[in-house]
């Protein structure tokens, strides 16, 4: 008869290294998220279909440009979080480190590019 504790039956099936800080991450990039949709929904729409002056006078404003810029942040920093579990759960070897690192270089590269464009627009 072996007795085995609770430790030792868990001992070997899998990481404990960084799995809550990045569903942690993940949380408060939603709730970031959740709050920050609707802002930009509607500082977006009311814009939407203007003439191109009418645009560049809109976003030259502190509030839309900076819920813009939030937005954008926030939101490639959430798809970066959720791709990389999406491919650490699908893809295995060495094309998950490619992978991930190839993401993380896009989803940088997304923002720094939607960041860029948006404070060029409100300078």
């Amino acid at each position: 008869m072996a007795f085995v504790t609770d430790r030792k039956r868990a001992m070997g099936t899998g990481s404990a290294k960084s799995g809550t800080h990045h569903h942690w991450q993940m949380m408060v990039t939603s709730v970031a998220l959740l709050v920050l949709i609707p802002f930009f929904v509607f500082t977006f729409g009311v814009i939407l279909g203007a003439p191109y002056e009418e645009v560049i006078a809109y976003y030259q404003r502190p509030f839309p440009a900076v819920i813009a810029i939030l937005t954008m942040l926030v939101g490639f920093f959430h798809f970066r979080l959720g791709v990389q579990t999406l491919i650490e759960d699908y893809v295995h070897g060495l094309a998950r480190k490619a992978a991930i690192i190839g993401m993380i270089c896009l989803s940088y590269a997304a923002a720094g590019f939607a960041v860029f464009a948006i404070i060029r627009i409100a300078l």
